[in-house]
C-alpha cells in the first residue's frame, strides 16, 4: 500500500515522500497517528491537495537537511581497528556504527539514509554517502587504520621469528644452497607476513 508521510518517520522516510508500507502499518499505525495519508495514484488531485498541505513542513525539513549536508560534506572519519591474520576486519564496519560515531560528534545521521559503495572490511579509505532528504545528498569519506598497539605486537613477533630464523642458521640447523636462499626469498609472502609489513609500514609512517 502507497501513503504519503505527512512526519518524519525514521524507519521509512521525510516529510512528503511516497512510500510502499504493509496495509495492516497503514491502517493500524501511521493513518491512525496521523503519520501519513492514502496515496492513490489514481486520484492525482488527492495527491497534489496533500503536497500543497505538506509544502511548508516539507521546506522546513529540506532546510534542516541541507544544514545537516554542510555538516557532513567532506567530512572524515579515522577509525582505529583490529585486524586479522588475514588483512580483514574483526567484523565489518556498519552503517549503524557509523550513525553512532557521527551522532558521539553531535551530527545526527540515521543509519537509513547511509550507504557504502564498497563494504568497509579492510584498512584503507572509503567513501560514504548519505541521501538526507529528496535532492539533498552528502559525502564523507571513513579511513580505517590498524590499531597501532596491535601493529607494534605484530612487529615484535615478525622480529622474534626472524632472530630465531638467523639463530638456527648459525647454528647449523638449516641445510641448502644459496639457490634455495634465492628460491624462498621468491616466495610469496604469508598472511601474516603481509600483515606484519603493514604493520611495519603503519608504525614508520
Amino acid at each position: 500500500m502507497k501513503v504519503i508521510l505527512t512526519e518524519k518517520v525514521s524507519s521509512l522516510g521525510n516529510v512528503g515522500e511516497v512510500v510502499n508500507v504493509s496495509a495492516g502499518h497503514a491502517r493500524n499505525f501511521l493513518i491512525p497517528n496521523n503519520k501519513a495519508v492514502l496515496a492513490d495514484e489514481s486520484n492525482k488531485a488527492q495527491m497534489n491537495h496533500y503536497n500543497k498541505m505538506l509544502a511548508k513542513k516539507v521546506g522546513e525539513e529540506k532546510s534542516a537537511a541541507e544544514g545537516l549536508k554542510g555538516k557532513l560534506e567532506g567530512l572524515k572519519l579515522d577509525l582505529i581497528k583490529k585486524v586479522g591474520s588475514n588483512g580483514k576486519l574483526f567484523g565489518a564496519v556498519t552503517t549503524t556504527e557509523l550513525s553512532k560515531i557521527l551522532a558521539d560528534k553531535g551530527i545526527e545521521v540515521e543509519k537509513r539514509v547511509l550507504s557504502v559503495d564498497n563494504p568497509i572490511k579492510a584498512v584503507g579509505t572509503y567513501s560514504v554517502k548519505a541521501k538526507l532528504f529528496s535532492g539533498v545528498e552528502a559525502e564523507f569519506s571513513v579511513k580505517v587504520d590498524m590499531d597501532p598497539k596491535q601493529a607494534e605486537e605484530i612487529r615484535l613477533k615478525a622480529e622474534a621469528a626472524e632472530k630465531k630464523k638467523k639463530a638456527k642458521a648459525e647454528a647449523g640447523e638449516t641445510e641448502g644452497s644459496e639457490e634455495n636462499a634465492e628460491a624462498e626469498e621468491k616466495q610469496p609472502l604469508t598472511d601474516e607476513q603481509k600483515l606484519a609489513k603493514e604493520a611495519d609500514e603503519l608504525l614508520r609512517s
